[in-house]
């Protein structure tokens, strides 16, 4: 796992200008639950790579960088309380559930769109997003997508999926 990261970390330079490879790796290596994730995260399509530190600057974020949604994440609804009460074809499963298996977290909106700066990415998929709370209580949920040059944001209903619709991820290190 080491190896693939590290060669995704040099062939994506502008995601990360400022870090050392080296640096990188003595936070990995000292983080078994984080290599499982981004593991994880890897099996599924998500090429993971880091972009950058957290607002604190203390630790590495990692997410999903692949160009579109994790094939292997796609046709998801949002959460649990979605799947139970889709009574007509539901999806195998909820994006929350996924992502706590495997390990990580759903991207923020600030997180989706950081990402978008340093490449384009759901140039024909979408990308559920975590939804704030007031928003699952009326019943919605986020996702994220970039169009005509332009990322946008869009809301749906939380028992929705689609066969273009999965989630990124992420985990701090």
């Amino acid at each position: 796992m080491l190896e693939i990261l590290k060669n995704r970390f040099i062939e994506n330079m502008d995601r990360h200008p400022n870090l050392q490879w080296e640096y990188v790796e003595s936070r990995l290596k000292d983080n078994p639950a984080a290599l499982k994730a981004l593991r994880n995260m890897e099996e599924s399509g998500g090429e993971p790579d880091t972009i950058g530190f957290d607002e604190a600057g203390e630790k590495l974020i990692f997410c999903d960088c692949s160009k579109e949604s994790p094939a292997a994440r796609r046709s998801l609804c949002y959460d649990d309380e979605a799947l139970q009460k889709r009574k007509k074809n539901p999806p195998t499963g909820s994006v929350e559930r996924l992502a706590k298996e495997m390990g990580i977290e759903l991207l923020t909106e600030d997180l989706y769109y950081r990402l978008q700066q340093s490449g384009e990415y759901d140039l024909k998929t979408s990308s559920w997003i975590h939804a704030p709370e007031s928003i699952r209580k009326k019943g919605g949920a986020l996702f994220c997508e970039r169009r005509y040059g332009r990322v946008f944001t869009f809301h749906n209903g939380a028992d929705s999926y689609y066969s273009s619709r999965g989630f990124r991820g992420y985990i701090c290190v």
